[in-house]
C-alpha cells in the first residue's frame, strides 16, 4: 500500500482557487431565469434575507420564491452529475448531504410562512438536456398562475 493512500489529500492551490470562485447568487443558470423572466414582464426581488434560505426570486405578486439550483451542490441526479468527487469523498458526502437536508428544512419553512416555491435545477437552463427558453417560460408560467404549493422543473433527460 502506498503511504500516501491512508493520509487524506489536502486540496491542491488550483482546485482551492475553482471552489473560491463559485457563487452561491446571480449565477450563469440564476441570471438567465432573471433575463428571460423580466423581458416576460414579470417583477421580482432579488435573495431576500428575511425569508428561509435567501430565496433567489421572490414574486410577491404570486406570493411564489423560484429557487435555482445547481445540480452537484444540491445532489441532483442528472447528466450533468455524472459522479461525486473521489477526492476527500467523506467530505462530499456530508456536503452534499447537509446542503439537502438544509434545502429541505428551508422549503418547508417557505410553505408554512404561506409562500409557494418552485425549484429550477441547472440541466433544465443548461447541457444537453436543457429547455429552449419558450419552453422554460410556458412551464414557469403555468406554475405561477397554478395553485400548487411546490413545484420544480428538471432539464428533459
Amino acid at each position: 500500500m502506498a503511504a500516501n493512500a491512508a493520509k487524506p489529500r489536502r486540496p491542491s492551490a488550483t482546485r482551492s482557487r475553482n471552489m473560491a470562485a463559485i457563487r452561491s447568487a446571480n449565477t450563469k443558470p440564476e441570471l438567465i431565469v432573471r433575463k428571460l423572466l423580466h423581458g416576460a414582464g414579470y417583477r421580482y426581488r432579488l435573495h431576500r434575507r428575511d425569508l428561509p434560505g435567501t430565496p433567489d426570486l421572490t414574486l410577491r405578486k404570486w406570493n411564489a420564491l423560484i429557487e435555482v439550483h445547481g445540480c452537484f451542490f444540491h445532489a441532483h441526479d442528472c447528466h450533468l452529475v455524472k459522479r461525486r468527487p473521489v477526492d476527500n469523498a467523506e467530505f462530499w458526502e456530508r456536503k452534499l448531504t447537509a446542503n439537502v437536508d438544509r434545502e429541505l428544512r428551508n422549503a418547508q419553512a417557505s410553505v408554512a410562512l404561506g409562500w409557494r416555491r418552485l425549484v429550477i435545477w441547472q440541466c433544465a437552463i443548461t447541457g444537453r438536456s436543457r429547455l429552449n427558453q419558450n419552453k422554460l417560460l410556458s412551464r414557469i408560467a403555468d406554475w405561477l398562475s397554478g395553485t400548487d404549493a411546490s413545484g420544480e422543473i428538471r432539464g428533459s433527460d
